[in-house]
């Protein structure tokens, strides 16, 4: 099965860290490395977010999501700033 990417630009952190635990699947953050990082775990977000954040903000990612329904929230979130 094949998983979109959503590639995310200038995220406000604690509004994107909400909506990932609204998720009912796996996120992962995938890094400029190739590394797959579950941001449903904690220790990821703090691993993953913590390498990626400038000035409080992420830089740019690559999300990639294994249910369909979170990833719509998740582009929502990204185009509109808002999962709903």
């Amino acid at each position: 099965m094949a998983h979109s990417i959503i590639q995310l630009h200038d995220i406000d952190v604690p509004e994107f860290l909400n909506v990932l635990d609204s998720c009912k699947g796996n996120v992962y953050l995938v890094t400029p490395e190739g590394d797959h990082l579950n941001l449903k775990s904690k220790l990821c977000q703090l691993v993953g977010l913590t390498r990626l954040i400038e000035g409080g903000k992420i830089a740019e990612a690559f999300i990639v999501c294994e249910n369909e329904e979170d990833e719509s929230t998740l582009f929502r979130f990204n185009l509109f700033k808002s999962e709903k």
